[in-house]
């Protein structure tokens, strides 16, 4: 049996603050969430949606996103988040293989909205701000006592499906069913030890699982306040944190290096914050220090969109004596590291990641053959380098694609970027390898400098020599403006080459 979340909170703890804009400062309680989601039902009803049927959404962060999230489950339809970011022929592209019935979209991206559906056939499109002034014709309908009976949903089926293209090339449509969302925030709520007073900023698109799944719904699931936020701007950010006493940082690395270019960061008030958390790319060691001076207790997470996506968790006692470990598997949870032929590799070796648990994804939309080469057995192959010390903590190492051959000896670009990390005038810093002929392949890095600050490239080479052996210091170092990133934040290291 599925429950509706909603109207067990709205039962529970009724007058609770589930969600704050944090631009208009509208706040709602639990009660008055499910009212909210109760009138978009009844909007809903009609389209006429058949369970199973996809609705897409083309928009920033808003409340209505979130309401549309829990109202699909009640007439049985699939949310598709769209990015936003991408081009219309790109979109069109995701469009075409998710077959949605509906698209909703914000009225500043009408003209996005409108190339990206035009060869799609038939879709019915409904602007979010009109969707929005038409609620109050649709009265809440009768909640079914003591809890929403989704009699015609199963944990396997599909809640929503995000589109994860990231760093690797054309977009996969991964099935998060109602098993995986809940059993991932079960799995956040028993592991990182969040409670019902916890109040996080969500800057994060919710086109993205770090917007969705890494915190949002976790803490509505477990009766918590969610501060949405249509972008990241680390000045407004750091005055929200402040106003709504924010108890939870959840950000990328690029994201807290941001914050502490502000004017504001070295005065603001970090006194409601619990802990610091990144996620979506290795974190340089020079973050973390950044904040423990602040007295913040600041780790490093890790997951996917098609496994969690929180995966691990880290001891708060063992952050400093494990300094860039993501920590042990969920408690809901495992791990294991294999070789190329799928052996278990010894501890302190490094293996190819791979998870298995309730928190695992269903496969890819309409597409067999990428499921079938990233589950096995159960098991969901990571194409992430890690190891495991002789305690049980793990460290990610590297993509496994981002490793390059040189002279024979494997190099880890990861731990490169580290080092250039280290130097005081890197802002940024990314690695890739390049074919050499004699070596086979040789680093080649690139670098964006902190506002005001600069070095030459022999000097960058300087500093790598001094600290890593001779087959891994990069033959050169290539200088700019800044780095390409995804919309999670990533550096795009396709972009480079």
């Amino acid at each position: 049996m599925l429950n509706d979340w909603l109207v067990k909170r709205s039962q529970f703890t009724p007058d609770k603050t589930a969600l704050v804009d944090a631009v208009s400062g509208e706040r709602l309680n639990y009660r008055e969430l499910e009212r909210r989601v109760s009138s978009l039902v009844s909007y809903l009803q009609q389209y006429d949606l058949k369970k199973g049927e996809r609705v897409a959404v083309i928009g920033y962060n808003s409340i209505f996103y979130l309401t549309l999230l829990y109202a699909l489950p009640r007439v049985g339809a699939v949310l598709v988040p769209l990015n936003f970011r991408l081009s219309p022929g790109e979109l069109s592209g995701i469009l075409k293989n998710a077959s949605p019935s509906l698209l909703f979209y914000s009225s500043e991206l009408i003209g996005l909205a409108e190339s990206a559906t035009e060869s799609i056939e038939p879709l019915e499109t409904k602007e979010i701000e009109e969707a929005e002034n038409h609620l109050d014709k649709f009265p809440p309908g009768q909640a079914v006592s003591g809890s929403a009976q989704l009699d015609h949903l199963e944990p396997e089926d599909p809640w929503m499906i995000l589109y994860t293209g990231g760093t690797t090339g054309l977009p996969k449509g991964a099935i998060l069913s109602y098993r995986m969302v809940t059993w991932n925030a079960i799995n956040t709520v028993v592991s990182w030890g969040l409670n019902p007073d916890d109040v996080v900023l969500m800057p994060m698109p919710f086109f993205h699982t770090g917007g969705l799944n890494v915190l949002t719904n976790p803490l509505i699931y477990l009766g918590g306040t969610v501060v949405v936020m249509q972008s990241f701007e680390p000045e407004f950010y750091l005055e929200v944190l402040e106003r709504e006493k924010g108890t939870i940082i959840f950000l990328v690395p690029t994201m807290f290096q941001m914050l502490t270019e502000t004017e504001r960061f070295e005065k603001a008030d970090f006194t409601s914050v619990r802990f610091c958390i990144s996620g979506g790319s290795p974190c340089p060691e020079s973050l973390y220090h950044r904040y423990w001076q602040k007295g913040l207790l600041f780790k490093q997470g890790y997951g996917l969109t098609e496994v969690g996506p929180n995966c691990f968790a880290l001891d708060d006692r063992k952050v400093k004596e494990k300094i860039g470990s993501v920590g042990r598997p969920v408690f809901h949870g495992r791990a294991s590291l294999v070789d190329d032929q799928g052996r278990e590799v010894p501890s302190g070796e490094v293996g190819e990641l791979i998870m298995s648990g309730p928190h695992v994804f269903s496969g890819y939309w309409n597409n067999r053959e990428a499921t079938e080469k990233a589950l096995s057995n159960g098991w969901f192959h990571t194409g992430d380098l890690a190891r495991c010390d002789g305690d049980g903590f793990y460290y990610i190492v590297d993509r496994k694609k981002d490793m390059f051959i040189s002279g024979g000896e494997n190099v880890f670009p990861v731990e490169i970027e580290n080092v250039l990390y280290q130097y005081p005038a890197v802002a940024e810093a990314a690695v890739v390898g390049v074919p050499h002929p004699k070596w086979g392949e040789v680093g080649r890095a690139y670098v964006s400098f902190q506002e005001g600050a600069s070095a030459t490239e022999e000097e960058l080479l300087k500093h790598c020599r001094e600290h890593l052996a001779k087959y891994k210091v990069p033959r050169e170092v290539i200088i700019k403006d800044s780095l390409p990133k995804s919309p999670a934040g990533k550096i795009l290291k396709r972009s480079l080459h």
